[in-house]
């Protein structure tokens, strides 16, 4: 094989070299006396201490030789041996095992001065047929962790909230620890009214008094304001925002979020549907992104139906309380179309007895008994939260209350969560919520559960994964779409005219449309179907054109508003489609909206470009 070895490049031979090296160190690390066994890297580790590598337990296995078997020596010089070796100073000798004694093995714990220097005697030592470090070994297969890292959570100091199971049940903490905690979603509650403020002969509750509320309505006769002169709407709105980790009291689900109070019902806890619709379609109008509505009655109603609608082609999750008749049909407004059906579990996770079920039914949520204590807690099972006393405005009390009505504030705090993460169409936030529902059965969904129990974290999780790489690629797409689109721009232009396309479309594509997109309020709040639709369309870029064209210096611009405006539209037809909250018709027609209106953006731009 000699002559080939020239015609291998010098690389080759380079190689082959340290291979043929490499074996023969092995080759004669296999023969050298006192041989340990082990890999020449591993070997450092050994010869460096006892303690030099984790899977070394810090102790030496000397195993002598045995007389009885012919290889030498006697009893009596192996004890003699022992004996002395023993007793030299920084070395300690014990027998290793059950069989130690028989078989002459023994375990040395050494000091590494110690152990350097004895170990040139130990291998021409005629007693001592072998030595080497006590290994460690383990599992082969892939076991789990015994001990499996836990999910970060936040546990607030709120003092009382040891005694909200239901919190637990939701693995509310969880959420808080990875989410915005509901910033930036206005949730209304319309109920009985809030104690959000002092007035009208209403204390505003100290465990709200950090909680962030719009102005209140009232439409029905009683407190103004919104303001509560029951206990029950206070305490729903406590479930979903009550003030948390402030050392207060109790905690609530989204406690970012901010409470539209809107009063409906009576002291009595009485309310007429124009009330009720009325607060429904106010709420639509002045920002609120989730409903809640803890209340219901066992007939249908069309102006009540029509409400909903309204708020939800206007970008609303309604939530509602299923009803508590213990029987198999869902009450109204919860059996709507657009409304999100909430049965109530109990601290087993059972339905709880009094809850309403049936084919409407879309998930449960803790709604408590206050009749039993499962947990041992010596309070009852019910939800507690701050509220006024009953029908006493100017007390302040911690209550346990029972039902779907408390069920569906923990569904609606989940609704804000699924909106802070960025999910604002309705109906997506409904199928998040059930999809990441926990369901006691294991099944996809059945009559008493709907999807399953409402469950934070794992809601913010997958909001969270599958929107993130969509906002991610939304921005890398309007990148690549300006940079590609300032091609456009560069024929004919200068430096200045480039900049100027390139500016206008990363405000047109970043500044307007990221706000638009993740719910950040846009340019308007509360936008109408018409506003919504034109922001949302080349109608923009063409108001400009049309106002600004006579303008030469602003024609680069113009060439960069269109751009921005055709990419973010074109993304959003492809990867967001509920970027578009309240266009009739569902994501298709979203879709086929948006394509169109990037085509119209894209022609602008080109015909713009041959303007110069």
């Amino acid at each position: 094989m000699q002559h080939l070895c020239p015609s291998l490049p010098s690389w080759s031979r380079l190689v082959a070299a340290l291979g043929l090296l490499t074996v023969s160190a092995a080759v004669a690390l296999d023969h050298r006396p006192g041989d340990t066994g082990i890999a020449p890297s591993e070997l450092e580790a050994v010869e460096a201490g006892p303690q030099s590598a984790p899977w070394l337990t810090g102790h030496y296995l000397i195993d002598l030789v045995e007389p009885a078997d012919g290889e030498g020596g006697s009893e009596a010089s192996i004890a003699a041996w022992v004996q002395a070796l023993d007793e030299e100073p920084g070395i300690a000798l014990e027998p290793a095992g059950f069989y130690s004694e028989g078989e002459h093995l023994f375990r040395l714990t050494a000091s590494s001065q110690a152990w350097s220097e004895l170990q040139a005697s130990l291998t021409s030592d005629p007693l001592v047929e072998g030595f080497e470090p006590e290994v460690i070994y383990e599992l082969g297969d892939a076991s789990p962790d015994p001990t499996p890292a836990k999910p970060p959570r936040l546990d607030p100091n709120d003092p009382m909230f040891h005694y909200q199971w239901h919190m637990e049940q939701i693995r509310a903490p969880q959420a808080w620890a990875t989410s915005s905690r509901g910033r930036g979603v206005v949730v209304a509650v319309i109920d009985t009214g809030v104690a959000w403020k002092d007035g009208s002969g209403v204390k505003q509750l100290p465990d709200l008094a950090q909680t962030r509320f719009t102005a209140g309505e009232s439409f029905v006769a009683g407190v103004p304001e919104g303001l509560d002169d029951h206990a029950h709407g206070s305490h729903v709105a406590g479930t979903i925002a009550q003030s948390t980790n402030n050392g207060v009291g109790v905690t609530g689900v989204a406690y970012d979020a901010t409470i539209m109070p809107l009063k409906v019902l009576s002291k009595e806890g009485r309310g007429s549907v124009p009330g009720i619709a009325n607060a429904i379609r106010y709420a639509a109008d002045h920002g609120a992104h989730v409903i809640n509505m803890s209340l219901g009655g066992p007939l249908p109603s069309k102006v009540l139906a029509k409400a909903i609608e309204y708020a939800h082609e206007k970008g609303v999750t309604t939530v509602c309380a299923a009803g508590n008749e213990a029987r198999s049909r869902v009450g109204y407004p919860a059996a709507n179309e657009h409304a999100v059906a909430v049965s109530a579990t109990n601290f087993e996770r059972g339905l709880s007895f009094y809850s309403n079920w049936g084919a409407h039914i879309d998930v449960a949520a803790p709604g408590g008994d206050t009749r039993a204590d499962k947990n041992g807690d010596g309070k009852p099972d019910g939800v507690l939260q701050n509220t006024i006393g009953i029908q006493n405005p100017a007390v302040s009390e911690y209550l346990w209350f029972q039902g779907t009505s408390m069920a569906s504030p923990h569904a609606a705090g989940v609704a804000a969560l699924i909106v802070g993460e960025g999910v604002t169409n309705p109906d997506e936030v409904e199928r998040v919520m059930k999809k990441s529902a926990q369901h006691p059965n294991g099944v996809e969904w059945d009559k008493y559960y709907g999807g399953g129990i409402v469950d934070a974290e794992a809601a913010v999780a997958m909001a969270q994964r599958q929107y993130a790489p969509e906002r991610a690629g939304f921005l890398g797409f309007l990148a690549l779409w300006v940079l590609g689109g300032l091609g456009i721009a560069r024929q004919g232009t200068g430096l200045r005219s480039m900049v100027l396309s390139g500016g206008a479309a990363l405000v047109a594509s970043g500044a307007v449309g990221v706000p638009l997109a993740y719910g950040l309020g846009g340019l308007v709040g509360g936008v109408s179907l018409v506003s919504s639709a034109l922001w949302l369309s080349a109608a923009v870029p063409v108001a400009a054109v049309l106002l600004f064209l006579g303008w030469r210096r602003a024609r680069p611009a113009l060439l960069g508003l269109s751009l921005g405006y055709a990419a973010l539209l074109a993304h959003a037809a492809i990867a967001l489609p509920t970027l578009l909250e309240s266009l009739p018709g569902g994501p298709a027609i979203d879709r086929l909206w948006l394509g169109a209106q990037a085509i119209v953006c894209m022609a602008l731009a080109r015909r713009l470009r041959r303007l110069g």
